[in-house]
């Protein structure tokens, strides 16, 4: 059982950066795949971003190329996502996500029921 609690969500201006945080429990962190999604209002959770469990491979979606970047430290059982020169239509609710250890360090996963365990969602609203 994983239990993941995100933060460093806010409100800002196009342009801005903000660095998001989900922090898990459990001790098999390093053994689970990571990932970020979001919902805007009123469309579905979307795929934004992905680690493996040994960080080696990362994966974005085509909007976030370029601007975000997911990292992960094993030893703080943490996964981050630095999202720079913020737009708004980033504007959702971002949540981390943890894909059931098993698979090699290089494994990640894009698609929503390919994730275990799910974080409550940390608000981010980007203004014009």
């Amino acid at each position: 059982q994983v239990q993941l609690v995100e933060s460093g969500g806010g409100l800002l201006q196009a342009g801005g950066s903000l660095r998001l945080s989900c922090a898990a429990s459990g001790r098999t962190f390093s053994s689970y795949a990571m990932g970020w999604f979001r919902r805007a209002p009123g469309k579905e959770r979307e795929f934004v971003a992905a680690i493996s469990s040994s960080a080696f491979n990362t994966y974005y979606t085509h909007s976030v190329k370029g601007r975000f970047t997911i990292s992960r430290d094993n030893a703080k059982n943490t996964v981050y996502l630095q999202m720079n020169s913020l737009k708004p239509e980033d504007t959702a609710v971002y949540y981390c996500a943890a894909a059931g250890s098993g698979y090699s360090g290089s494994v990640y996963f894009t698609e929503v029921h390919e994730y275990d365990y799910w974080g409550q969602g940390t608000q981010v609203t980007v203004s014009s």
